[in-house]
């Protein structure tokens, strides 16, 4: 049974609720109309995934300081920004159950927004001369869009192999959490091979990350994202990409065949579903997720045990054993 991340969050209690002050300074702006959307934001803010690998990093490699701080910042309006602009690429009306920003105020100032958000982070880095955090960032930043559009491109013609989805999801999602844990590790003064364990530490978590998140579109939670919403949008994910390598020519031809045109009808998209399922796709998905989990979670071992990598192992385990 995983920890509630109430549990997992407590070696670092007091720095959240500080960060949470300091990164509402970090947005705050004099146009009236930004601050109403920057609040907004803030309201509605998530688990708050990001900052906590952040400072778990810093935690397990130093000592949590002003930086540090400045790091998780850094990280958070990036992802803001990221999310503001996604919803507006995917025609989004809803963020975590509340509206997006471009449903209650149009795609203009939503894009607006987001660019925003990117310009206070540069103008963080700068300001503070945080030059070291603004390279590991703008790597995530440049590997994000690459990936959205790596897997805009692949969509098209659905023919993603393994190695290309993977190299998809390590850009679209890992680079920010590898992002993160090396952000985290910098912050704490510690030396260019360290912070790269910590980096493909995170890389390897986002991963895992990733391929739970796409299992969810084959039912495979309580709660979570509508069921086959991936192969509406023409996504290839894992345990699809699995199922159709197994399969002889006319199934595969066939499956193809109904994702490109048939993707709107529910039956069809259940029929795809169960073809996964038969295949072992599911089951594939999920070996390889754990594997990424153990690999991630080997890399730990490198550090000094405390209180702060036992939290970091555990909010690993909370992102994977997650039900929505």
């Amino acid at each position: 049974m995983s920890l509630s991340i109430q549990q997992i969050q407590a070696p670092i209690n007091a720095e959240m609720k500080a960060f949470e002050g300091k990164f509402r300074a970090f947005m705050k702006s004099d146009v009236m109309l930004l601050d109403q959307i920057m609040n907004y934001i803030v309201r509605r803010k998530g688990k708050q995934i990001r900052p906590m690998f952040v400072f778990l990093s810093a935690g397990t490699c130093g000592t949590i300081n002003e930086s540090t701080y400045r790091g998780a910042s850094l990280i958070e309006l990036v992802h803001t920004a990221s999310l503001v602009h996604d919803d507006v690429v995917d025609d989004s009306n809803y963020r975590r159950g509340f509206f997006s920003v471009n449903a209650l105020w149009k795609n203009k100032i939503a894009v607006l927004v987001g660019d925003y958000l990117l310009s206070r982070s540069l103008f963080l880095a700068v300001d503070n001369e945080d030059f070291d955090f603004l390279k590991l960032i703008n790597r995530a930043v440049k590997e994000m869009s690459e990936g959205e559009l790596m897997q805009i491109e692949k969509a098209r013609r659905l023919d993603i192999t393994e190695d290309v989805y993977f190299e998809i999801i390590r850009q679209k999602t890992a680079t920010l959490i590898a992002a993160c844990c090396a952000t985290g590790a910098r912050s704490v003064g510690m030396t260019a091979e360290l912070v790269e364990r910590m980096r493909l530490f995170g890389e390897k978590v986002g991963i895992a990350f990733q391929i739970k998140d796409d299992l969810f579109d084959y039912g495979d939670a309580e709660i979570g994202k509508p069921v086959g919403i991936d192969i509406k949008e023409k996504k290839m994910t894992l345990p699809l990409i699995y199922a159709l390598q197994q399969a002889d020519w006319m199934t595969k031809r066939k499956v193809i065949r109904t994702i490109k045109n048939d993707s709107e009808n529910p039956k069809k998209v259940g029929e795809v579903i169960d073809f996964v399922k038969q295949s072992g796709g599911i089951q594939y998905a999920t070996q390889v997720m754990k594997r990424y989990v153990d690999e991630a979670l080997h890399i730990l071992t490198d550090f000094p045990a405390s209180a702060y990598r036992e939290s970091l192992l555990n909010l690993v385990k909370f992102t994977i054993e997650r039900t929505k």
